[in-house]
């Protein structure tokens, strides 16, 4: 059975070139496991749109623990409210949200692998278009 530490994941640029190595992932079974370092606040609301995903939202659930920082959860055009989650505590969240890392943030995420993709596509989309690579100082909200 596979196993490892979360540093040990590994880097996802060999198998997504436009992440960097504050992303890692490795995919077990019929999940992405994956270890998510943002080292300055991103808003990914622009980037799920330039993807083209649908609504405009994130498709894929997300099982984690946040090791440090505060993740904002948004769920566009429903009725749930914003949740915030904060370093030390473990999450569920739904698809069809939107994330907003509000300061430097560790995250290990359990993904389902054929959801994750459609991110990652969609994700992958977004920067062919011209959205700002995160930590390249040009984001915009």
């Amino acid at each position: 059975m596979p196993h490892c530490r979360p540093e040990d994941i590994p880097s996802a640029k060999d198998r997504w070139d436009f992440v960097g190595d504050d992303y890692r992932t490795v995919h077990w079974g019929d999940m992405e496991v994956g270890l998510t370092i943002v080292p300055e606040p991103l808003d990914c609301t622009q980037l799920y749109k330039m993807g083209r995903l649908p609504g405009g939202v994130c498709p894929c659930p997300h099982y984690g623990y946040m090791f440090e920082g505060t993740m904002r959860v948004i769920y566009p055009d429903s009725d749930l409210p914003d949740e915030v989650i904060k370093g030390g505590e473990t999450f569920y969240v739904p698809a069809g949200h939107v994330l907003k890392y509000e300061e430097p943030s560790k995250v290990l995420e359990l993904n389902p692998a054929a959801a994750l993709k459609e991110c990652i596509d969609g994700m992958g989309r977004a920067f062919a278009a011209g959205a700002p690579l995160p930590g390249d100082g040009s984001e915009k909200d």
